[in-house]
Parts: C-alpha cells; sequence; structure tokens
C-alpha cells in the first residue's frame, strides 16, 4: 500500500492534470445535457389463444389453437418489434410537434423504449420529451399508430390467405349446386329417397321372418313329436284314430278341423308382430278355443258309443285321441305358417338381390354430394379461419396503464455521464501512473540484489528532535552499526565519498550520522562538502566558500573531533581542481597535518552533476545511499555505470528513509558544542 502511494504521490502532478482534464469534460457535457421527461405506459397481451372448430361431415373436423407461447414464438416480441418497427414510427412522427428536430428516422427511434416483462404477458414502454406534455403525447400517439399498425396487419394477412383460396371456393361452390341438383332429379325420376334405409328395411325384415319361421318350425317339430307319441300310445295312426270315433265322414267335423288349423296358423303369425293383450291376437285365441270345443263335443259324442272303439287303448282313448286330433291340427297349421313364411322371405331376398341399379346410382350421387358438400363446408371454413389466423398472428394488445409523466427530469444519461467519468479517471489514473513507471520505475530490494556491495545498513525514517549526538534513538543505533561496518574496512587513504543517484535521497544525513558514529568510537573525522553546486552541508554551518588561488582552506571544528571543509567554488575551476589531482593532495595534506582518522566526502549526486564521478579520483572508495520505494531505478542503474567506468570501489549501499530536514538538527546540536 505504501508502495502505491509513493508511486501516485511520484507522479501527482500528471495524475492531477489528468484527472482535472477529464473531470472538466465530463462536467462540460453534463451541463450541457438538456433536461428530458419520461412517459411511462404498459400493454397486456390479455389472451393470447383464438381455438376454431369447423366440422367438415364426412371429411373430418379442423381444429386450430391459435398462436401460443413457445421458446421459438414469443408474441411479445414480436409485438415489441411493430412497436419499434419504421411504419408504426412513421404514423407516430407524423403527429410529433417536434419532428423537425429529428431529421432521421434512427435519431427518433431513440425516444422510445420497449421492453417485454419477463414472466409476463405485459410490455413496459416509455418515451423522452423535453416537457411532461410532449412525453405523454409521443407516448400516446405511438400506442395509437401501434393498434393502426396493428389493424393493417391484420386486415392484410386474413386478405392475403383468403385470396389463394377465393378461386377453389368459387369451383367448390358449383361442383356442389351440380350435384345437388343431379340427386334431386334422380329422386324424382325413380321414386327413391334413400337406398340406405330401404335396404335397411328390407334386410330387417328378412329377419323377422327367418326368426318367425324358425319359431313356427320349432312348433311345428313339437307338434309332430307329440302326435307320433300319442300315436304310439293309441296304436293309431291319426287318420285311423279318426276313424275309429267315426268322425271320419263328419263333415262338420273335417270342416271344424280344417277351420281350426287355419286358426292356429294365423294366431302363429300374428304372435310373431303383436303381444298377447292385443285385440287381433285375443280375438284369434278366442276363435281357437270355440272351434276346440266344438271339436272336443264331436269326439266326446263319437266316444260314446264304446263297441266302435279299439278297447285296448284303455279307458281314455278318447281324450287321447282328442289330443292327437289337436296336435296333429297345431302341426298342420304350424307347417302351413313356415311354407307362408318361405315364400315371403324367399320373395325379399329375390327383391334383395335384385335391388335396382338406380339405388347403386343414388347411392353415388349421395355420396358425391357429401363430398362436395364436404369441400365446400372445408374451404368456407378456411376463409374463417385466415380471418381469425390474422388475430392469433397479431392479437389484440389493451392498454394495461395510460401513459403518466414523473414530474421531476429523469437524468439517466447525465448520472451516467458522469459515471463513466470518474470511471475513466479512475482507470485512466492507473493506466497513466503504470506508463510513467514503466518509463521511471521505483527502485527495489531487486535491484540492489543485483549489485555485489553488501547493504551495510538500514537508516529509518526520522522525526524531527529525534536525532542527537549521543546514541539515544533507533537511528543513532543504526549509523553506529554503520560506523562499525566502515571502521572495520581497509578503506585506501581512510577516505569515503557518501554519495546518492539524485537529490533529496539522504546522503548529507547519513554522512553526518556516519560521521557522529566514528567520532563516538573515538575516531579523529574529517567532513568534506563536495556538493559543489547545492552546498547545502556548508550553508547549514555557515561556511563562506573560498578562492582556489587561495589554497588556505581551514576545517572549521564544529563538534569535539569533528571538522568540516567547505565546498569549493563552482566552475570549470574546480573541476580542473580535481582532475588534476591537487584536489587529492589537499585532503592528504589536511589528514596528515590534522591527524584525521577518516575523511568523509558529502558527494553530489552522481546523476546529476559530472564532478560526482570525477570525485573518484580523490578516494576511489564509495558508499551509495538510496531510499526504497521513493528512488527511481534508472537513475541509479546509471550512477553504478558511471562508478564502475571510472574504476570506483562501492563499498556498500544504505538504504535511507531519513528527511533531508533532519540536517537542520545536526546543524543545531553541532553549535550548541
Amino acid at each position: 500500500m505504501n508502495r502505491i502511494l509513493t508511486t501516485a504521490i511520484r507522479h501527482w502532478l500528471p495524475l492531477l492534470s489528468f484527472n482535472l482534464l477529464v473531470l472538466g469534460a465530463t462536467y462540460f457535457l453534463v451541463s450541457r445535457q438538456p433536461k428530458v421527461w419520461t412517459a411511462n405506459a404498459e400493454l397486456i397481451l390479455p389472451n393470447t389463444t383464438s381455438d376454431l372448430n369447423a366440422n367438415f361431415g364426412t371429411l373430418g373436423n379442423l381444429s386450430s389453437g391459435g398462436v401460443v407461447f413457445s421458446q421459438q414464438l414469443n408474441p411479445l416480441k414480436i409485438l415489441s418489434s411493430i412497436l419499434l418497427s419504421n411504419d408504426t414510427l412513421i404514423e407516430a412522427y407524423k403527429f410529433d410537434p417536434q419532428r423537425e428536430l429529428y431529421p432521421t428516422l434512427t435519431a427518433y427511434k431513440a425516444l422510445f423504449d420497449v421492453s417485454p416483462q419477463g414472466e409476463t404477458t405485459v410490455i413496459s414502454l416509455t418515451a423522452n420529451g423535453s416537457n411532461q406534455e410532449l412525453a405523454r403525447k409521443r407516448l400516446d400517439n405511438l400506442i395509437a399508430a401501434f393498434q393502426y399498425r396493428l389493424d393493417k396487419l391484420r386486415a392484410s394477412d386474413g386478405s392475403e390467405r383468403a385470396k389463394f383460396i377465393q378461386k377453389e371456393l368459387k369451383v367448390a361452390r358449383q361442383n356442389l349446386m351440380q350435384t345437388q341438383i343431379t340427386l334431386t332429379d334422380f329422386k324424382k325420376s325413380t321414386n327413391l329417397v334413400s337406398s340406405e334405409d330401404q335396404t335397411r328395411e328390407m334386410v330387417a325384415s328378412i329377419n323377422t321372418l327367418a326368426r318367425e319361421q324358425s319359431q313356427v318350425q320349432a312348433e311345428y317339430q313339437a307338434s309332430q313329436a307329440q302326435v307320433k307319441m300319442l300315436s304310439t300310445r293309441l296304436k293309431l295312426s291319426p287318420q285311423k284314430a279318426i276313424s275309429s270315433l267315426e268322425l271320419k265322414e263328419n263333415q262338420n267335423y273335417q270342416f271344424i278341423k280344417q277351420k281350426l288349423a287355419e286358426v292356429e296358423a294365423e294366431l302363429l303369425k300374428l304372435q310373431t308382430m303383436f303381444t298377447t293383450d292385443h285385440p287381433k291376437v285375443r280375438n284369434l285365441i278366442s276363435e281357437r278355443n270355440q272351434l276346440r270345443q266344438q271339436m272336443d263335443s264331436y269326439i266326446a259324442q263319437a266316444d260314446s258309443d264304446r263297441a266302435s272303439i279299439n278297447t285296448s287303448t284303455g279307458s281314455d282313448s278318447a281324450a287321447l285321441i282328442q289330443q292327437l286330433t289337436l296336435a296333429e291340427s297345431q302341426s298342420k297349421a304350424a307347417y302351413a305358417r313356415a311354407l307362408q313364411l318361405q315364400i315371403e322371405t324367399s320373395k325379399l331376398q329375390e327383391n334383395l338381390r335384385t335391388l335396382p341399379v338406380a339405388q347403386s346410382r343414388l347411392l353415388e350421387l349421395e355420396r358425391q354430394y357429401k363430398i362436395a358438400e364436404g369441400v365446400y363446408n372445408g374451404l368456407v371454413a378456411k376463409v374463417q379461419e385466415a380471418k381469425l389466423s390474422a388475430f392469433s398472428t397479431y392479437p389484440n394488445v389493451q392498454t394495461l396503464t395510460t401513459p403518466t409523466v414523473d414530474p421531476r427530469p429523469s437524468g439517466s444519461k447525465s448520472k451516467a455521464m458522469a459515471l463513466g467519468g470518474i470511471i475513466a479517471c479512475a482507470f485512466g489514473s492507473v493506466a497513466l501512473t503504470l506508463l510513467l513507471e514503466s518509463r521511471n520505475p521505483l527502485l527495489s530490494w531487486a535491484d540492489l540484489e543485483v549489485l555485489e556491495a553488501p547493504i551495510l545498513s538500514s537508516i529509518p525514517r526520522l522525526k524531527q528532535g529525534a536525532m542527537e549526538l549521543k546514541l539515544r534513538s533507533e537511528g543513532l543505533l543504526e549509523f553506529q552499526r554503520l560506523a562499525s561496518a566502515v571502521s572495520m574496512m581497509q578503506l585506501e587513504n581512510h577516505s569515503l565519498m557518501i554519495t546518492s543517484a539524485t537529490a533529496g535521497e539522504g546522503k548529507t544525513t547519513v554522512t553526518l550520522g556516519l560521521a557522529v558514529a566514528l567520532v563516538t568510537l573515538g575516531f579523529r573525522v574529517l567532513i568534506v562538502d563536495g556538493d559543489f553546486r547545492k552546498a547545502q552541508l556548508s550553508k547549514r554551518f555557515g561556511c563562506s566558500q573560498p578562492e582556489i588561488k587561495e589554497l588556505q582552506i581551514v576545517p572549521t571544528n564544529v563538534a569535539p573531533n569533528l571538522d568540516l571543509l567547505p565546498t569549493m567554488p563552482q566552475g570549470d575551476e574546480v573541476i580542473e581542481f580535481i582532475a588534476s589531482g591537487r584536489f587529492k593532495q589537499f585532503l592528504k595534506s589536511l589528514q596528515t597535518k590534522n591527524e584525521y582518522d577518516y575523511v568523509l566526502i558529502d558527494g553530489a549526486p552522481i546523476a546529476s552533476t559530472s564532478e560526482a564521478a570525477l570525485m573518484t579520483t580523490a578516494t576511489r572508495n564509495v558508499l551509495l545511499v538510496t531510499c526504497l520505494g521513493s528512488s527511481n531505478r534508472h537513475p541509479f542503474s546509471d550512477s553504478i555505470d558511471q562508478l564502475s567506468r571510472h574504476q570506483a570501489n562501492v563499498v556498500g549501499v544504505v538504504t535511507n528513509h531519513a528527511q533531508t530536514h533532519s540536517l537542520a538538527i545536526f546543524t543545531d546540536r553541532a553549535r550548541l558544542n
């Protein structure tokens, strides 16, 4: 975090300029934005389906479910597209009071927004305007134009669909009329109404006769069985039994017998058609009973003459003969009825087999008529379906909420622009910082690790009043460690130049701190102000700049065992003075004369001046001072290269966080001593 803050502080001026420029442009654009009022409304699609059911007779039914919601087809999206289509907007544009302000339809379209609401059948509409009334009017115009456009689309869709089947509908109508005329004429000429009904009735009659014939045959067989049983018991045939009673020649008896057989046959016929309670059936039953009574009387009369009867049959022979006679009569009646039914059945079957060809023609004509009717009804249903399908494709839309306008102008664009300006400032500042940092990055520990020189000390940041000449603070303890490391070095002439790549890295503070620490260790130290351009060290102690030609520069005592040699004058003379070796000899003479244990030179920044590198001719030993997190990498690397070219010996590196104003503490304390 400190590195980021330091990096931002290093480039504060470009960052401030950039942010002021972006914010100024944003403010200008926001201030130029006109006030906008927004009208809101909602449309709803009440029913998305329309059912159509049509019966085509023999051809079946037609069912249409209309348009429904699906992933592939969403009516709301279709309606939204129609709302913002060019045709709809053109109708609304015609009645817009400010249409001259929007020369293109695209610019006019930007005033509206249409958005279907999820999981509902509601469409939200908005329209912008320079005042409340204009925004509301624009939205009203858009809704009216939308309804008008839907009506036109429905009419056009239904007309286009119906046009394709009009020709087929006309042909189908003519075909239906022709088949109807042909069928009517044929029925009139043949007197046939429905071949199916007639055939059905005929088949039903045949089935009825067959059932009746089966019943009569069953009665005939039962009567025959009874006759056979009675004949066996009497040991007489029916004829002999009657003859034994002398009834064979009785005309009245034979008449009644024949009449009874006819009544029995007629009764069997009516019983198949009517119930027992029917008057005809009841009359025949009554007549049959009377005839039986008459026969019984004749038989009883004949039975009175016992001499003529076969006595071997027993005393009840008359009754048995009577039963035999009745059974024979019933058998004959059933046989006659069965024969009659067979004749009627054969006749009906013959009629059925010989059904006229006209009836087949009638069936064909009826089938053709039904087909023509079904085709015509189907086409009519298709025409109606085309009209209803238009409402499925373009369903009816109702206004859910009428247009309303917020009394306050909407500032969505201004807020968005302001937010965009802030985001541009943030991202632009980061980009600009990265760009500036890439051109001149900060010095890091990785850069120091490349050097072969060791890191001798790391001086903490000093506060006002924290530095004293006595070892009472953490900062002076670090200087003491630095002094111990320097005292153990084999330095040529016991001289050491303290410098840095650029100004403000704390080289003067390190020089004074090291000098005080060496004095504390018992050494006599000479401090030389080698910064010929700024001469900060000389100015702090109030020392003047002597002339070189005088060569009578005398060190000033600033503390016990600590002297200060003021800086030399600026110009080409001092460069020549250093390069010629006279400066080295001068320092050597001072060191010998005053018996200094160490000579510390506060050199100028290497990257800022040319004489700093020349100073290595006076002393080969160099102590580099830098501030991690605030010093630049490129000047530091250039300084190392310059020292290498001048064959200087970099004995070590001090990472310093001290502030330059701490130099005043040294000065004030030195004057007190």
